[in-house]
């Protein structure tokens, strides 16, 4: 840890464990101390054969849309597990929903046509909604998700092909995880929450666990879609990000802190 505009302040991350990396390391240089608590792991989807299907016949496609770098990840390990070339996914014009899945993309040998200017579901589908107007779209997801990019564009004329690439479940030693952070003292100063996924998995987590959220303990959000599920959990959302980025999460945080 080294001095910065968050020493002294204990930080929860909930991200999911092979994800929390990144913006672990830029808390702690800012002085932060960072108290893991994964409350979401990514797991296969029930099945790959949707997914498997449309990438061996990726010109029935115009577009490519992903919504999350998990995605992009599980897209280059099925081509890999089936031996095929990217280079046919790659003709079609790929849209991401932010920088991250942007760059994701990149490296997998994507190139990038569309990134709306709010890295969030409504502002994608807002931009695609003209240039996919009467095209077939192929959205890469995971399971269980919001379905605002799909409506939109179906409404809009499109034909949507949606493929779950994995699922989002509890990791199973979150309660003792809860217990160990939030049953003792002192508690965090604050929870970083990078989506409603991990808003709502730690209330479970914390219900199994027999605590509840401190209301000491300030609510940080990656962007709008997440203080919404705070909303609607009862929690409010003390700072949110300005974009949605781990920079701009972990800038949040030092000027919550600064105030």
């Amino acid at each position: 840890m080294t001095a910065g505009p968050l020493a002294g302040r204990r930080i929860v991350v909930t991200r999911a464990e092979r994800q929390s990396g990144g913006l672990r390391e830029r808390l702690e240089h800012q002085g932060a101390e960072v108290l893991l608590l994964p409350t979401i792991e990514m797991v296969a989807p029930d099945s790959y054969v949707p997914l498997d299907a449309a990438l061996r016949l990726p010109q029935q496609f115009h577009w490519l849309v992903v919504t999350s770098t998990n995605a992009v990840r599980v897209i280059g390990e099925r081509l890999a597990a089936l031996a095929l070339d990217v280079q046919p996914l790659a003709q079609l014009r790929c849209a991401a929903v932010g920088p991250a899945t942007a760059e994701a993309m990149r490296s997998i040998g994507l190139t990038v046509a569309l990134m709306p200017e709010r890295y969030v579901a409504e502002a994608l589908a807002e931009a695609l909604t003209d240039r996919a107007r009467g095209q077939r779209v192929l959205l890469v997801r995971a399971a269980v998700a919001r379905d605002v990019v799909p409506d939109a564009l179906k409404a809009a004329g499109a034909t949507v092909t949606v493929v779950d690439a994995y699922r989002t479940v509890v990791p199973a030693d979150a309660v003792a995880r809860a217990r160990a952070v939030f049953g003792a003292h002192p508690l965090p100063d604050a929870v970083v929450f990078t989506s409603g996924s991990t808003v709502m998995h730690l209330l479970d987590v914390l219900r199994e666990a027999g605590l509840v959220f401190p209301s000491e303990v300030a609510c940080v959000s990656i962007g709008p879609v997440t203080s919404a599920a705070l909303r609607e959990a009862g929690l409010v959302a003390r700072a949110e990000a300005v974009t949605a980025t781990l920079d701009a999460l972990v800038d949040t945080c030092v000027r919550l802190f600064a105030r």
